[in-house]
């Protein structure tokens, strides 16, 4: 979408406001007494507290409302969202699946939530340790809807059909061939313009981060310069008939109302974010005189696990 700012960077401490709204990030302080035109500080945390410095992630967010001014949550349907792989029969062979098919809106509307079909994962999200691998098919717009994953950080693959991602950071337009990352925590909405499909990674328990490059040097494969992280941008909008807030939490969808949007953040900084990337900025190694190199050369980015040298999770480059 025409008009869209974004900071360049990868694990940055970025800083935003609203040009709205001048003056509207506290200096020198997170958490003031009376914060500028009234707004409500509010810590976003990516890790513990007690992290080490390297590994801490938070950001610190100003809106006009908190975001604990909710109805309770309730239980909702999953959909073709699961996390029990017990109910599967384990199958050694090589699998490979059809393209789903994308519901027809003339027939049905399905937006990005209820278009959440699981395909594989293990581990599981209650003891922070796993993966889970989604697809999304939808073909309309969430309206007054937003969903937030308190269980793990989705990376999302657009395969056909682009996505406007609304976040409480800014917006971001994500296109086929582009990833984008919505860490574990952060609310955020998808409008679509047509019948979409993509593909969904989720990982328990880790962050991404951007792999070692040992030999290959300072500089080559996803570089952190060209990773785009969204600028502030809110909405100060009242919803009458009720804002709905969709949260998955222990591998089960919640729900509950509000009256107003959740994306009025008017101001942030911090180093935890929500974030996209264009495939074409890989910068791609290879062998040049003889024989293959291993297919981790074409790492874009990896979540690790709690065994070192093992990744619970990786994405390459196709």
């Amino acid at each position: 979408m025409a008009g869209l700012k974004y900071m360049s960077g990868f694990g940055n401490e970025f800083a935003s406001e609203d040009p709205r709204c001048p003056g509207s990030l506290p200096e020198g302080q997170n958490n003031p007494q009376v914060c500028p035109y009234g707004l409500y500080a509010e810590q976003l945390s990516g890790s513990a507290f007690t992290c080490p410095r390297s590994t801490n992630k938070r950001s610190w967010l100003y809106r006009i409302l908190p975001s604990v001014r909710h109805k309770p949550f309730t239980p909702m349907s999953c959909g073709d969202l699961t996390e029990n792989w017990n109910d599967v029969e384990p199958d050694p062979n090589q699998l490979r699946w059809k393209p789903f098919n994308i519901p027809k809106s003339s027939e049905i509307k399905v937006d990005f939530i209820s278009g959440l079909h699981t395909v594989c994962g293990a581990g599981d999200s209650k003891s922070r340790n796993g993966i889970t691998i989604h697809m999304y098919t939808c073909n309309t717009s969430m309206t007054d809807k937003c969903f937030q994953n308190a269980d793990g950080d989705f990376l999302i693959v657009p395969q056909q059909g682009e996505i406007l991602i609304t976040t409480e950071f800014g917006k971001m337009m994500v296109e086929p061939n582009e990833i984008c990352v919505i860490q574990q925590g952060m609310r955020f909405s998808v409008d679509v313009f047509g019948e979409t499909r993509g593909y969904i990674l989720e990982v328990f328990g880790a962050h991404f981060e951007l792999p070692d490059l040992g030999p290959i040097g300072a500089n080559g494969l996803a570089n952190p310069r060209d990773f785009q992280t969204p600028v502030a941008w809110y909405e100060d909008r009242t919803v009458a008939t009720g804002y709905t807030v969709v949260n998955k939490y222990q591998g089960k969808l919640f729900s509950c109302q509000q009256d107003f949007s959740p994306f009025n953040v008017v101001a942030w900084h911090g180093n935890y974010t929500p974030y996209k990337y264009n495939l074409e900025n890989f910068m791609v190694i290879n062998c040049v005189a003889f024989d293959h190199a291993d297919p981790s050369i074409f790492t874009v980015l990896t979540a690790k696990s709690t065994r070192p040298g093992r990744s619970a999770l990786t994405f390459l480059k196709p």
